[in-house]
């Protein structure tokens, strides 16, 4: 499976006020291993960049005035994606753009026909289906996951692709013995094939509180009883 990692940077927060499109970065990943193919373009937007979306990504007027519009770097992001499985976090955000621009240009495919299944896989929806009640954003999962982005002063499109590639084999680390023994040297693969520890085949050791422990826990139980009129273990054990 094909699949690639996408982020991008606008102009402002939504397609339908005339925002746009101005840095696109992706990673690409073969059977949850990373290739060395990546795609990164900055984009003429054609109109201001907001001064509130400076502050969150950097990218000012003056260094997007001599880059290519959408429809100059278009084929080759088209190709890039095609057939690809995509993911984004907050995917909808990206494809709203995306689409937006390609609407824009005449002939152009939709993005929703170009990719695998004509939808994305939103890392944001899985990470508040795994992490309900909790943070949920880039630099949250980072911190959680324990990825190293000390690297990002500012959103980058291709840097943040580069490190929700690493969030979401962490968040779905259980999907990767599906593809046990596909490794292959000509995929670039930056990853080596997991290997059993020692140890592992041996038998779990069962043991049981002593009765000093169990009054202890009762009585912490009975507090919090008597602070909240609800607890969910309370209602699992009926």
């Amino acid at each position: 499976m094909r699949q690639v990692i996408l982020d991008t940077e606008t102009t402002g927060l939504d397609p339908s006020d005339g925002h746009r499109v101005i840095e696109i970065g992706c990673t690409e990943m073969v059977n949850r291993r990373l290739t060395d193919r990546t795609f990164h373009v900055y984009v003429n937007p054609e109109r201001e960049v907001g001064s509130d979306a400076i502050k969150v990504h950097g990218i000012t007027n003056e260094f997007l005035k001599d880059k290519a519009n959408f429809a100059g770097i278009v084929d080759e992001f088209i190709e890039f994606i095609s057939g690809a499985e995509l993911i984004a976090h907050n995917a909808s955000f990206d494809l709203n753009f995306l689409e937006a621009e390609l609407q824009r240009i005449p002939g152009a495919p939709s993005i929703f026909k170009v990719i695998h299944g004509g939808v994305a896989i939103d890392t944001l929806a899985i990470a508040r289906e795994k992490r309900p009640g909790r943070r949920n954003s880039l630099d949250a999962l980072c911190r959680d996951y324990q990825i190293d982005a000390s690297e990002r002063t500012f959103h980058g499109a291709l840097l943040d692709a580069e490190l929700l590639t690493q969030v979401y084999l962490a968040m779905t680390r259980e999907q990767s013995r599906m593809f046990a023994g596909t490794n292959n040297q000509q995929q670039g693969s930056r990853f080596e094939p997991v290997k059993k520890l020692p140890g592992l085949d041996r038998q779990p050791v069962h043991s049981e509180p002593s009765s000093s422990e169990l009054r202890n826990h009762h009585e912490f139980l009975t507090k919090i009883r008597e602070a909240s009129d609800y607890l969910l273990w309370d209602k699992t054990e009926q």
